[in-house]
């Protein structure tokens, strides 16, 4: 079966992934055109069948994003979100027209609230406008996709009646999104089971859950379980509020709990879920909760000495999946200050990162700077390392030479910083509350951009004292908010590697005169 196919196949649910459109509009995430590449070629390693790359209509940059997803990721389906404005259904195509496979996403609400509300449309304009939206999204693909908007507080036989003129105009999929995460489990599936009795055609019914009660899964499911057999999810559960469905639970659920669902299985990659999460919360700036289902830190770490004694006798004895088969699989690469570049490189081959010549050279000496100052370096170590050094697609107008900073209980706190501006040296120094703050300032000075900070929080890659920090911020500048990320053993050269990190996306946005600003998202799923 492909995913254009729309005759579902009742042993198989479609996973499609919406990180890279409803994902990002969570509060805070801003991702530029390089990184939604390099999340879109994970997923397709990972084996979704649809990739929601984005809104094209939103902004020149999402556009432009969802574009260059199209040209060069393959396996997929690419999909664009669409209103049903003829205009925005041009600009989706044009957009996605070069993918190997397409979907146009077209939508509008149905709710009497969203009506009224925002639309400020009547219940027959909205039925000629989903019948012209969809129509025209089928002169370009035969794989459109329609979703009325706030389907879960909608009145149920007015749905369905712009569902079935969804239908009779081209649709081959029909996707009931919970938009506000208002239903329950039971009343959620039933509703999707209905529609498959009122509405006629030959179609794939599918969820959209938002997770504003912690129900999303639980409704995705609930709905798989009663017949839907695609399921929009996200990676990470992110999502507009709340978020939406994790993607690696309903994977992980409907694998594990094959006896109940009956067999129903994903075509996903499940040794991949941990390496994309991971991938897809250092880009985002979004951390991992470590007690988050399939993926978290601890979701397979086991204190207790009674557990401990069960798992190391029996694993199955409080584990329900294997963490291989997740990625997860315990840390068994041991690389220290005394490692060669041989064994650096064998080491990154087996985790997946075939690096050669410079690139092996620029993180083989990051590598041997850090391992300086902590004894061992954990597979977590190593894959943080190669995403700050290889994974941030920011040309960097500010690098790092050197930072000393020296502080105490009875002396004023400062930092002296030595940044390469197109190779040449700059030097600064100030003081501040606390060293991390007089490293700051100091980067200030030498660069001469001033701003705000507006979110720092700080994490550790691993366990124990010489931990690597990972330090996510926020910097503004005229209005324009970036992220920042910056990894090291020492909290303050991280927090000055993020500052630096941010700043420097700044730049880029004022040399190539992108307004980061202008993605706006009118009418969205969330």
């Amino acid at each position: 079966m492909t995913t254009t196919d729309s005759t579902a196949n009742n042993d198989r649910v479609i996973i499609f992934d919406t990180t890279l459109r409803d994902g990002e509009q969570s509060p805070g995430i801003s991702l530029d055109q390089g990184e939604k590449v390099e999340i879109a070629e994970q997923l397709a390693r990972l084996g979704v069948d649809v990739i929601e790359a984005g809104f094209p209509v939103a902004s020149q940059g999402d556009f432009e994003s969802v574009q260059a997803i199209a040209k060069s990721v393959r396996g997929p389906v690419i999909c664009g979100l669409s209103r049903t404005a003829l205009g925005d259904v041009d600009r989706c195509w044009e957009a996605i027209e070069s993918a190997e496979r397409h979907r146009i996403h077209v939508f509008i609400a149905t709710s009497e609230t969203h009506m009224k509300h925002k639309l400020r449309m009547t219940p027959d304009q909205v039925k000629a406008e989903a019948a012209s939206g969809v129509a025209r999204a089928r002169s370009y693909t035969d794989d459109v996709e329609f979703s009325p908007e706030d389907a879960s507080r909608s009145d149920f036989d007015f749905m369905c009646e712009v569902l079935q003129i969804a239908v009779d105009n081209g649709a081959t999929t029909l996707n009931i999104p919970d938009t506000v995460g208002f239903a329950v489990p039971q009343e959620y599936a039933e509703r999707l089971a209905n529609v498959r009795k009122v509405v006629k055609g030959d179609y794939i019914i599918s969820t959209h859950c938002h997770n504003d009660l912690g129900m999303a899964v639980a409704n995705s499911l609930a709905a798989v379980q009663l017949g839907a057999r695609q399921v929009e999810c996200a990676v990470n559960g992110l999502g507009e509020r709340a978020g939406n469905a994790a993607l690696e639970e309903i994977v992980m659920a409907l694998r594990t709990r094959s006896d109940y669902f009956g067999g129903i299985d994903t075509g996903i990659k499940s040794e991949e879920l941990a390496r994309t999460s991971r991938l897809v919360s250092r880009l985002t700036g979004y951390p991992v909760q470590y007690n988050k289902a399939v993926v978290g830190r601890n979701a397979f770490a086991h204190e207790s000495g009674i557990h401990q004694h069960g798992v190391l006798n029996e694993r199955t004895t409080y584990e329900i999946m294997d963490p291989a088969a997740v990625g997860q699989g315990e840390s068994k690469i041991v690389l220290g200050k005394h490692s060669g570049r041989h064994a650096f490189a064998d080491t990154l081959k087996k985790m997946g990162y075939d690096l050669h010549g410079d690139a092996l050279n620029q993180v083989f000496a990051r590598f041997k700077e850090l391992a300086d100052r902590k004894v061992e370096l954990s597979d977590a170590d190593l894959e943080a390392l190669v995403a700050e050094e290889m994974g941030d697609t920011v040309r960097y107008a500010f690098s790092l030479v050197s930072l000393d900073s020296n502080g105490g209980s009875s002396s004023t706190p400062t930092a002296t910083i030595v940044l390469d501006h197109d190779g040449t040296k700059i030097e600064a120094t100030a003081e501040g509350s606390g060293m991390v703050d007089a490293a700051c300032a100091a980067i200030r000075n030498a660069t001469g951009i001033e701003g705000t900070l507006t979110d720092y929080a700080v994490t550790s890659v691993t366990g124990g004292v010489d931990a690597l920090a990972d330090v996510a911020l926020r910097f503004e500048v005229d209005g324009v908010s970036m992220p920042g990320r910056g990894l090291s053993t020492d909290v303050v050269e991280a927090s000055a590697r993020a500052l630096l990190n941010a700043l420097n996306r700044i730049v880029r946005i004022r040399d190539t005169g992108e307004d980061p600003t202008a993605v706006v998202r009118p009418g969205s799923l969330a």
